[in-house]
């Protein structure tokens, strides 16, 4: 297969993109602002300003089909890229995640249910946000925010001149949303994949832990019922027909007393489908290729239980993970930087009691008691 896949950003995810597609036989050209961008080790790297017509002309004409590996990507760009070469997920879908109220409409177009959520555009809208939604709540910007960035969590009405101060000079930029903080019990994302002629397919529902709005821990399936799972998968179709999406994506959703309540959408493969690599038939990266393409997709059935461990910051000592029959570890090839995202490592078993075992002496060789301990918890209160 000749085919080029063009990759507009070249982070880990387009790495993991351009190794999944290696045994297809397919070719990559990777863009990005960013001489040191990781995916750039592995494939054809062009250096360029999203908003270059030049550049992207110049892209377009090296590649046969176009994806991206995140979602901040100018839409204008993509549609102009549209234009010329065929683009998945379509730039609509793009530039309404990019905008988290118009994102959150869309749920409530579709009747997925969401916290309650204000536009605000002053300190008097701030206030009166306050005033309706009530505190604890989370003032972000609309767009650009991603792993707890652009947030400031207001505790009380005292703390509205101070997340106006962090946020404010924002609001007449990317804009601001005050949304409504919720008390759950899990954080929950159903990963699904829809392809060029409607397919949709999706891998089992995950639950994801997250420290200081990062993601710390996956583990799939997650250990919920049937009638749960149906729900979030509902959900998810429901918005993939709706914006007549092509390619992997994430909603990722909050649980409680029973109830999903949509957090948002991520246009791409995702976190929290890393372990899909080693823990499914076929992987969300593999999956992302084939549905732009136009291929058949891939059985997105588990292998065993997978749980994966991110990496932030710096990596650990690999030799703990490699020492477990299921563990397989992921350097992304990146610096140590806090807050980066460095690497992951994924464990599976064929048992509950197999991968608690398993995350339990990798936690005690790396120290990472901690960041496994909540998945332990869950693991062992379901065996």
């Amino acid at each position: 297969m000749s085919t080029t896949i063009g990759i507009l950003g070249g982070g880990q995810l387009a790495r993991m993109l351009a190794l999944a597609g290696a045994p297809l036989g397919l070719r990559y050209r990777v863009m990005d602002s960013s001489t040191d961008a990781c995916a750039g080790q592995f494939v054809p790297m062009q250096v360029g300003d999203y908003r270059d017509e030049a550049a992207l002309a110049a892209f377009a004409d090296a590649v046969d089909v176009a994806t991206f590996d995140f979602e901040n990507v100018p839409a204008e760009s993509a549609e102009w890229l549209a234009q010329r070469v065929p683009v998945f997920p379509n730039p609509r879908a793009l530039a309404l995640t990019q905008d988290r109220l118009a994102e959150k409409s869309l749920f409530v177009e579709l009747g997925i249910p969401v916290p309650p959520f204000v536009d605000v555009d002053s300190r008097d809208a701030l206030q009166a946000a306050v005033d309706r939604i009530g505190a604890p709540a989370i003032l972000k910007t609309r767009r650009l925010g991603y792993d707890g960035k652009g947030q400031f969590r207001l505790r009380s009405n005292d703390d509205v001149d101070a997340a106006w101060e962090a946020l404010g000079a924002q609001a007449s930029t990317v804009g601001l949303i005050l949304e409504g903080f919720v008390r759950f019990e899990r954080e929950l994302s159903v990963v699904a994949v829809r392809g060029r002629d409607g397919e949709f397919r999706h891998w089992p529902l995950t639950e994801n832990w997250h420290v200081d709005g990062v993601l710390s821990a996956s583990l799939a399936p997650a250990h919920v019922d049937d009638a749960l799972t149906a729900k979030a998968v509902a959900h998810a179709r429901a918005i993939a027909e709706s914006l007549d999406y092509v390619g992997v994506f994430a909603l990722e959703l909050f649980c409680r007393n029973g109830e999903l309540l949509a957090n948002e959408m991520a246009p791409r493969v995702h976190n929290s489908g890393h372990w899909s690599i080693e823990g499914a038939e076929t992987s969300q990266f593999e999956n992302h290729l084939r549905a732009v393409l136009g291929l058949p997709l891939g059985s997105t059935r588990m292998v065993g239980q997978a749980c994966m461990l991110n990496w932030i910051g710096e990596l650990p000592e690999a030799a703990p993970i490699l020492r477990e029959a299921g563990g397989h570890w992921h350097d992304y090839g990146k610096s140590s930087r806090p807050g980066r995202k460095v690497g992951h490592a994924t464990l599976r078993a064929d048992s509950t009691a197999e991968l608690a075992e398993s995350l339990h002496c990798v936690g005690e060789a790396l120290s990472r008691e901690a960041q496994v301990a909540p998945v332990i918890q869950v693991l062992k209160g379901s065996s």
